[in-house]
Formats: structure tokens, C-alpha cells, sequence
């Protein structure tokens, strides 16, 4: 696990929330990628890879639900710091080990903070879609895993989650 810092940046000297002042940051090239999955019925993944979804096409609705979300971050997140992504890619594979689908965000910006948190959003959304979408089939599908992979960029420098 990596090194914790040894305070909370969005809780100032009081213990009250505050959004973080980045104004007198250099501005560098940041990334950040996190992945989660949804685990369902080997015949939920059939219905969707088939494209027999009631509601249309679950994995493409869901993509470009990832990558709406990560622009409205901000919107979501009361201390996020509202973003001009240079990109925000959001990639859906079938794993049949699981069975289910395997999401995989990335998001992209030259700023004064980090994008970690619209790459996990762009996760969770694209996972809550793909449940929307397909729980007329299958109510008992599962959300998980839905953590940050990587990052670039900024002052804390390179992170990389252990396998």
C-alpha cells in the first residue's frame, strides 16, 4: 500500500470541509485510470453481447455514460474542482471468468490537480449504466472493485496500484 500523508486536504485546522485552493500550483500533465466490474449471469452476458438488451445497446449507452460523468465530477463531488479534461476514454470488455463486464477508465488534463476522481466516476457510472440497463434480466448483478489503477502528474508524482 502506498504511503498515507499524514492529513486529510479537503479538512482544514477546525475539522471543517473546504475545497482545496490549487491557484498557486504549477500547472503539469495529469492522468489517473480506475477499473471496476460488473459480475452477472453467464446469460445476462449473452443477452448483452448479442444486443438483445430490452433498453438497446447496454455497452456502447454505457460508455458514453462513463464519459459524461467524468465531466460533471464537480457536479457530484461537493469539493471537486470543476475540470477542462483534454480526455476522458472508457473501455468495457467481457470477462466470462467473472462472468460479467470489466470497465476500465482513464481521464487526461494539463492542470493544478488531479483527475483521480473523474476516472472513478466515469467507473462507477459506466457500472451503474450497465446495471440499469440490464437488470430486467438480472436484478442480482454485482458492483465492485472500483478502485484507482494509476495516476501521473502533480505534486505526489507517479502512483501505481499493487496487482
Amino acid at each position: 500500500m502506498a504511503e498515507q500523508p499524514n492529513k486529510l486536504t479537503h479538512i482544514d485546522q477546525s475539522g471543517e470541509a473546504h475545497m482545496v485552493d490549487v491557484g498557486d500550483k504549477a500547472e503539469t500533465s495529469r492522468s489517473a485510470t480506475a477499473e471496476g466490474f460488473v459480475r452477472m449471469l453467464p446469460q445476462t452476458l449473452a443477452l448483452i453481447r448479442e444486443g438483445n438488451a430490452r433498453k438497446g445497446d447496454v455497452i456502447g449507452t454505457a460508455r458514453l455514460a462513463g464519459i459524461m460523468a467524468a465531466k460533471k465530477t464537480s457536479d457530484l463531488i461537493p469539493l471537486c474542482h470543476p475540470l477542462m479534461l483534454t480526455k476522458v476514454s472508457v473501455e468495457i470488455t467481457e470477462d466470462e471468468a467473472l462472468p460479467g463486464l470489466r470497465v476500465t477508465a482513464t481521464a487526461k488534463l494539463t492542470g493544478r490537480t488531479g483527475v483521480e476522481m473523474e476516472a472513478l466516476t466515469a467507473v462507477s457510472v459506466t457500472c451503474l449504466t450497465i446495471y440499469d440497463m440490464a437488470k430486467a434480466a438480472d436484478k442480482a448483478m454485482e458492483i465492485g472493485g472500483i478502485r484507482l489503477l494509476e495516476k501521473t502528474g502533480g505534486k505526489s508524482g507517479h502512483y501505481h496500484a499493487e496487482a
